[in-house]
């Protein structure tokens, strides 16, 4: 069934979501708060968009032209209508295709920051999948490997253009490894732990191409009190709040 809600505080902006479908998250919010973003940036490609969260929350922080790429159509509309709704179609563009042929036929050097919230879970990582083939495919890398999405950025980048991911910390020696091999330099680091006293569940990673060596590891984020609230750091991304927001996330 298809809804629509409040985007976190934002009383002016609003998303569309399938509730049979795979919502957003936490992840999709850390990101577009994470990324590095200055007046610079004129292009940025989302990869694997969704319904277009991570482009809509990058509106309020940039001017920049932002591209979402989406291979499940129904996600894709859900995307369509909630930048339409938002009033957005002059600064958000998606489009309902693969990423790895959108790629193949986008010249090289074509972006200033690319973002992506991937699939979290290699194929046979977990011992059976969702049984909604769109759920599948937001979390199982069936479709989208973490491979593809560096070896696209490498081409898609300029030079000095940012990577910046959300992910699991297990993967982080893949990512390293990778942006490596594909002349990204990784150069930021956050983790996030649902509590203090707990292991860390999120990655957010951020890698420039060709850019000089320099890691930044950057302090801890918590997201939740011993109370089961969130904290502060995370309340601050919930602006101009309203009753009617879900923060089911």
């Amino acid at each position: 069934m298809k809804i629509l809600n409040y985007l976190l505080g934002y009383e002016d902006l609003k998303i569309y979501q399938d509730t049979d479908m795979f919502h957003f998250s936490l992840d999709s919010v850390l990101l577009p708060n994470f990324v590095t973003l200055n007046q610079s940036v004129k292009n940025i490609l989302d990869i694997g968009t969704g319904n277009a969260v991570i482009p809509i929350l990058l509106s309020t922080k940039t001017n920049a032209h932002i591209t979402g790429v989406e291979i499940q159509k129904k996600s894709y509309d859900l995307g369509k209508q909630s930048v339409i709704y938002n009033h957005l179609e002059n600064q958000i563009t998606l489009y309902n295709e693969d990423v790895k042929k959108y790629a193949s036929l986008c010249e090289s050097d074509q972006y200033d920051v690319i973002t992506c919230n991937p699939p979290f879970f290699k194929v046979g990582e977990e011992s059976h999948f969702n049984d909604a083939i769109e759920k599948t495919i937001a979390r199982h890398e069936l479709c989208l490997t973490l491979e593809d999405v560096i070896h696209i950025s490498r081409k898609l980048l300029k030079n000095n253009g940012i990577l910046a991911l959300v992910h699991r910390p297990e993967r982080l020696m893949d990512i390293l490894m990778l942006m490596k091999e594909n002349n990204i330099e990784p150069k930021k680091i956050q983790f996030v732990y649902p509590k203090q006293e707990k292991e860390a569940n999120i990655l957010l990673i951020e890698g420039t191409k060709n850019g000089k060596s320099g890691l930044k590891i950057l302090p801890p984020i918590y997201t939740h009190k011993e109370n089961g609230d969130y904290t502060e750091t995370i309340e601050q991304y919930f602006v101009r709040g309203d009753s009617n927001v879900s923060k089911e996330l």
